[in-house]
C-alpha cells in the first residue's frame, strides 16, 4: 500500500474483469477513502504465484484452492466473504470418442491431463467424479503441465509432469491422453464428449442436492491491511458489493452469494475435498479463513 500526506491510500490490486467486478474495474464504483491500482497481469491468475510467494499485491483475487493452501502454509492473506467467480464444473472433464467411450470409472488406470493438480477446476470435477461416480482418484495418473502456486506444496505421487510445452488439448485430440480436466481450454471439437454423462442436467441435479455453486475465485487482502486499516477493508467490501449490484443484467443465476454464512457449505466442501485429494496438509475450519474484520462483513 502506498500513500502520501495529501493522497488517499492506493492498494496494489490483482483483479480480472468479471461481470460482478466490471463496475469496480471501470471506475463506476469508487471511494473517497482508497484507490485501487489494478496493476496485476492479464490473465489475473498469472499473478497468483507472485501474490502467495512474494506478497506482490495488497488485495485482489485468488483461486479458492490457492487460498486454502496459502492459509495452510501461513501466508499473510485474509479472505473477504466475496466470490468473484464461480460455476458448475461437471462439464470440465472430457475425452475423445474416437478412441472409445469412457464412463467416469473408466479413467482408473489411465492418464488424465490437468494444467495443475492443485487447480480449482480440477478440485471440483475430481470431487464430483469421486463422490458422485465412485472414481478412485488414486488409481488415475494425473498428467500435469505446471507446478502449483505454493512453493511448499508437492503434488501427490500419482502425478506425472508432461514435457515442457506440451498441449493438453492437443494430446486429448491425438489420443496421447485418455481424458482431461479443462475449463475454457477444452477443445471445441465434436469428437470431445463430457466424461460426466449429460453434464448440464447432472450439474442441475447436483445443485438441487448440494445447495451451492462451486467457488472459483475469492477476494483476499493482505493481513497488514486488516490489522492496521480495518476501515479500508470494510470500504473495500462495500465497493465489491456495490459493483456486484451494478452487474449488467444482474448477478448470474448460477453464482455464489456474498457473506460468510451463505458460503459456509461451499467453503467446507472445498476444504474437505482439498484434504481428501492431498492438496492441503491439514484440515482447516471455515472460520479460520477469515479474521475478526473480514468475518464480520456482510
Amino acid at each position: 500500500m502506498s500513500t502520501t500526506a495529501t493522497e488517499v491510500p492506493t492498494l496494489r490490486t490483482n483483479l480480472a474483469t468479471y461481470p460482478v467486478t466490471k463496475a469496480l474495474k471501470d471506475g463506476r464504483v469508487s471511494s473517497d477513502l482508497l484507490r485501487l491500482d489494478f496493476c496485476g497481469p492479464t490473465p489475473a491468475h498469472n499473478g497468483f504465484k507472485a501474490m502467495v510467494r512474494e506478497s506482490a499485491f495488497d488485495a485482489g483475487e485468488l483461486a479458492i484452492v490457492t487460498y486454502l493452501q496459502a492459509k495452510a502454509y501461513g501466508k499473510p492473506y485474509v479472505m473477504l466473504p466475496a466470490t468473484v467467480s464461480g460455476r458448475f464444473q461437471h462439464h470440465c472433464a472430457g475425452f475423445n470418442i474416437d478412441f472409445g467411450h469412457l464412463d467416469p470409472k473408466d479413467i482408473e488406470g489411465r492418464k488424465v491431463g490437468v494444467r495443475s493438480y492443485a487447480q480449482t477446476t480440477g478440485l471440483w470435477i475430481r470431487g464430483v467424479l469421486r463422490h458422485e461416480y465412485g472414481v478412485d482418484l488414486d488409481k488415475v495418473t494425473w498428467m500435469t503441465a505446471i507446478d502449483g502456486h505454493l512453493a511448499e506444496y508437492t503434488d501427490p505421487a500419482n502425478c506425472v509432469r508432461l514435457p515442457k510445452g506440451a498441449s493438453i488439448p492437443d494430446m486429448v485430440l491425438s489420443g496421447e491422453l485418455d481424458a482431461a480436466l479443462l475449463g475454457e481450454d477444452m477443445p471445441k471439437d465434436p469428437r470431445v464428449r463430457t466424461l460426466v454423462p449429460d453434464a448440464h442436467n447432472a450439474a442441475k441435479a447436483w445443485y438441487a442436492r448440494a445447495g451451492f455453486v462451486p467457488i472459483n475465485h475469492v477476494f483476499v487482502v493482505h493481513q497488514d491491511l486488516t490489522k492496521k486499516h480495518p476501515a479500508l477493508v470494510r470500504e473495500l467490501y462495500r465497493m465489491i458489493a456495490q459493483s456486484r449490484e451494478q452487474t449488467e443484467g444482474g448477478v448470474p443465476a448460477v453464482f455464489p452469494p456474498m457473506g460468510l454464512q451463505a458460503n459456509r457449505k461451499g467453503l467446507q466442501t472445498a476444504i474437505d475435498w482439498a484434504l481428501d485429494q492431498k492438496i492441503i496438509p491439514r484440515r482447516l475450519s471455515v472460520d479460520e479463513l477469515f479474521d475478526d474484520v473480514t468475518g464480520s462483513l456482510g
